[in-house]
């Protein structure tokens, strides 16, 4: 068989890359629906109930005490977001390592994402002033997501050779967000439906129903993905005799103590790490900003978050498109001016008003998908052959939703100057240092140091 970072892999039947598109459609109701739109909000005024404010106050001052430790409410979600991710800092490389060792992925694919999804659903249970049993279902969710796009992004160097891996990536994260828009927009019908103004505990119930939907269709779709995706054992896989995850610790220490090798293939996930941050943290937040600084409706966050859905399927096509024409780097680096511009931008934006926001919401989708699709292909270029979930298990731990620097920048802000706007100014500071960093990275000869061939433009 040969490598997979040359142009000589054979191409997979369109059945088996379909498949992997649909896992993207099956997790992004969870980044969608649940993270960006409903989750921040309804955790937040859980956590505001929790401290003695009633449904409906506004600017609760009121604190919450998990584990002894005194937090703002208004905190908590931006805080609970940032250990999340600290723990995944811990587990995705573990399981990177895992799926490297094992001779079949997609057990290890589908526990994770039956995991995640099932947590999800656990949010029927979050009622009242529960909400510890939100930050803990929460926490297990965004850790088993994590996981599973471990497994799910190591299949993309068999997937496809280096000339169209900005292609088929490009098409998951399109498809991703098609999906994840549907699913939001039947969500938006059940609000606007259902919801009764002035009874917020209605407004309540319905948002968190709207989170256990996104969890029955992370499960339901993921059943595409295990039938239609092939095994593609890494070459040391077969041989593994010992216990997968004893076996998956000691290959993670070998990984770490070797990673030195590849000096430049690290300069380049560093650079990821940081500006991906801010998108994360932009995409995390968003709806509690909208929310709490701007005294906007449930309605108005959901129908910009489709706009930001559906822009973003076809921003994805577009900015892959426009790689194919002056290089996936060069793409990306574009991508991230445009982000400043929108975070600047988001600090001016008028309370009250609607359509601002809107606006706003389109430019982001034009730039979301295209930046994070480019991304995650150029840094298969940089993996050594067999190293895949290794490697992705690294990228994972700042990737979709799993973003702790930012949101715990934007805490402390608002923890030290009560302004949502003065914390979404701050992670411009992610985009510069993370554009810089990209910009010095060689990308040719960082893939050449891999051992793989570099694709035509870069």
């Amino acid at each position: 068989m040969a490598a997979p970072g040359t142009d000589t892999v054979a191409a997979p039947a369109r059945r088996e890359r379909t498949g992997w598109y649909f896992y993207d459609w099956a997790n992004s109701a969870f980044s969608t629906t649940v993270v960006t739109v409903f989750l921040g909000p309804f955790l937040t005024t859980t956590a505001e109930i929790a401290a003695g404010c009633p449904l409906g106050t506004d600017d609760c001052t009121g604190r919450v005490h998990p584990f002894g430790i005194s937090v703002a409410a208004g905190s908590f979600f931006p805080y609970v977001v940032s250990l999340s991710v600290f723990l995944t800092v811990f587990v995705l490389p573990i399981m990177g390592a895992i799926a490297d060792r094992a001779p079949r992925k997609k057990p290890l694919l589908a526990s994770a994402a039956f995991l995640g999804a099932a947590a999800t659903i656990g949010f029927v249970f979050v009622t009242g002033d529960r909400y510890w049993l939100g930050g803990i279902l929460f926490l297990i969710a965004n850790i088993a997501f994590g996981a599973s796009i471990v497994v799910y992004n190591s299949f993309l160097p068999q997937l496809a050779g280096p000339d169209e891996r900005d292609k088929v990536s490009s098409r998951g994260w399109a498809l991703g967000y098609l999906g994840g828009g549907l699913l939001l927009a039947a969500n938006l019908v059940a609000v606007v439906l259902l919801s009764i103004d002035g009874d917020d505990q209605r407004t309540m119930d319905i948002a968190r129903f709207c989170i256990v939907s996104a969890g029955v269709w992370w499960a339901v779709f993921t059943l595409l993905p295990l039938r239609w995706l092939r095994e593609h054992p890494a070459a040391g896989a077969t041989e593994q005799r010992g216990n997968v995850l004893t076996d998956g610790f000691k290959q993670l220490g070998h990984t770490l103590r070797s990673l030195k090798a590849y000096p430049l293939t690290l300069f380049f996930l560093l650079a990821y790490l940081v500006y991906n941050d801010g998108i994360q943290t932009v995409i995390a937040l968003a709806a509690q900003f909208g929310s709490e600084e701007l005294d906007l409706g449930q309605s108005t966050l959901i129908v910009t978050i489709l706009i930001v859905q559906f822009l973003a399927f076809g921003g994805a096509l577009l900015l892959g498109a426009l790689a194919a024409r002056i290089g996936a780097r060069k793409t990306v680096l574009l991508s991230l001016v445009l982000w400043m511009l929108v975070i600047g931008a988001a600090f001016w934006l008028p309370s009250g008003q609607p359509l601002p926001f809107m606006l706003l919401g389109a430019g982001i989708g034009l730039v979301l998908g295209g930046s994070q699709a480019l991304s995650r292909s150029l840094f298969s270029q940089l993996i050594p052959e067999g190293k895949e979930g290794e490697y992705y298990g690294f990228y994972e731990i700042s990737d979709k939703g799993t973003s702790w620097l930012g949101p715990l920048l934007f805490g402390l802000i608002f923890q030290l100057t009560d302004s949502y706007r003065l914390g979404i100014i701050s992670l411009v500071v992610f985009f510069v240092i993370g554009g810089i960093l990209l910009a010095l990275v060689p990308m040719r000869r960082a893939i050449v140091a891999a051992g793989n061939t570099p694709p035509r433009l870069l």
